[in-house]
């Protein structure tokens, strides 16, 4: 498998062909990123599909040796502040339902009440300041090392991890403050 510096290399140098593969590695993690920033479907499909149009356009700025996903992200960072900025509205609130199969009573109350955690959970962070919520997605639901948000934000790697530690903190305190739990860790 070819991997993504070499393919993006390929893009950069003219052969666009090479943005399929990295479009097909990458645009369900890139759209759910973008659906747990903005919790709207369809606006997370026209991010994603304007980031890969962005992604060719600005080809030429991507760096030889450079890690290409922390490059990406930071496109994708930056489209996500441009539409941000555009709108100037903050996206509705968006929980995905899941159907429940028939199971015991007891099976069921567990699942409500992991749902419901879920929940406040995703509404907690919803209540973020923007630069902490993209902070948490990065690292908690995309996976990212704090070296690689570095990267993508170009700050230290020290820095990411005292905002990251703060935005943890302010998290907690607003899912508590939601779920009326007062405190209490689970």
């Amino acid at each position: 498998m070819i991997s993504d510096e070499i393919l993006m290399l390929s893009v950069k140098n003219g052969t666009l062909d090479s943005l399929a593969p990295l479009f097909e590695r990458h645009h369900v993690r890139l759209f759910n990123f973008f659906l747990r920033l903005t919790g709207n479907r369809e606006t997370s499909e026209d991010l994603t599909q304007s980031l890969f149009q962005r992604i060719l356009r600005f080809r030429h700025t991507y760096k030889e040796g450079h890690p290409f996903r922390s490059w990406m992200y930071r496109v994708a960072r930056n489209l996500h502040a441009d539409h941000y900025r555009k709108n100037k509205v903050r996206a509705e609130e968006f929980y995905e339902e899941t159907d429940y199969s028939r199971q015991t009573e007891r099976l069921a109350a567990d699942e409500m009440e992991k749902k419901e955690r879920k929940r406040s959970l995703l509404e907690a962070l919803d209540r973020l300041p923007p630069e902490q919520k993209e902070l948490l997605v990065l690292s908690r639901f995309e996976g990212f090392k704090y070296e690689e948000i570095s990267q993508i934000k170009g700050i230290s790697v020290a820095a990411i991890k005292v905002r990251v530690h703060r935005a943890m903190g302010l998290l907690r305190e607003i899912y508590f403050e939601t779920t009326g739990e007062g405190g209490k860790k689970s």
